[in-house]
């Protein structure tokens, strides 16, 4: 072959462009229910009865403000009216979406040493918290970002009595200049999910 380095550089994107596309699929069905009967979204108040839990699942999210990017394109098929975040526990689909908060965190501190908070700078905060029943034991849940073409699978264990909280936290991509510091510019790298506070 003439020039492998350009060889293997299309071999690279044709596989990055075949993930994205799988994983759109996926949530694309995911988003669908196949189940109506798993789990109901309660208020925040009130206790769940014997041979249940109620679940407090958070996560958010913090992006570039509109126009950050120059060749910027993306539009959402899932509305315009906030942003959305895919769970599905157990077959069971729910689409929330949530209105963001614009937020400014100094990329600085005192010393003029650059900031090491990933989500340092001005950007929109998405902060999801929702409660939900359902029955005690074992669950899958899903989490995907259909904006950003993310996805992930966790698997929990639900004691019933006082609530419990699933929390998906942000890990962020690194920048590369001037140090490898994590930031919400450079998007999603995955999440960490936490149950009662513990790594799932």
């Amino acid at each position: 072959m003439k020039n492998p380095i350009r060889f293997v550089i299309v071999i690279s994107v044709v596989a990055i462009l075949a993930g994205c596309g799988a994983t759109t699929r996926e949530i694309t069905r995911m988003s669908q229910s196949e189940r109506t009967d798993v789990f109901i979204e309660v208020p925040a108040e009130g206790a769940a009865p014997d041979g249940f839990v109620d679940l407090v699942i958070k996560a958010n999210i913090k992006t570039p403000l509109k126009g950050y990017y120059i060749l910027e394109s993306k539009t959402s098929t899932w509305g315009n009216s906030g942003y959305p975040f895919l769970f599905n526990i157990d077959g069971q689909a729910v689409l929330w979406k949530v209105d963001g908060k614009k937020e400014t965190i100094p990329l600085y501190d005192e010393n003029r040493i650059t900031s090491r908070d990933p989500e340092a700078g001005e950007g929109m905060n998405y902060i999801l918290e929702r409660k939900v029943r359902l029955g005690a034991g074992s669950h899958k849940i899903v989490f995907g970002l259909p904006e950003e073409t993310y996805l992930t699978v966790v698997e929990v264990s639900l004691r019933e009595g006082g609530p419990s909280t699933v929390e998906f936290k942000p890990s962020y991509r690194y920048k590369t200049n001037p140090t490898r510091i994590p930031t919400f510019l450079r998007g999603i790298h995955r999440y960490n999910a936490l149950l009662n506070g513990q790594q799932v």
